[in-house]
């Protein structure tokens, strides 16, 4: 699984960070940023969570 933030749709919450932080930071743009453009196996449930998390939708799977 590979996920990656849409900039233009993120509002820089940090709900992402809340429930995967292993995953997501907040950059110095205050938006959130993929730390991995691969999830790893063992993390696949907390990106999924992210990704619903999202109140933008600014999270997605690409692949």
């Amino acid at each position: 699984m590979k996920v990656k933030v849409n900039h233009e749709a993120c509002i820089g919450c940090g709900a992402c960070t809340s429930v995967a932080d292993d995953l997501f930071e907040i950059n110095d743009e205050g938006l959130s940023t993929a730390k991995v453009e691969t999830v790893p196996e063992d993390k696949v449930q907390e990106a999924k969570d992210a990704i619903e998390t999202c109140p933008t939708g600014a999270i997605v799977e690409t692949e």
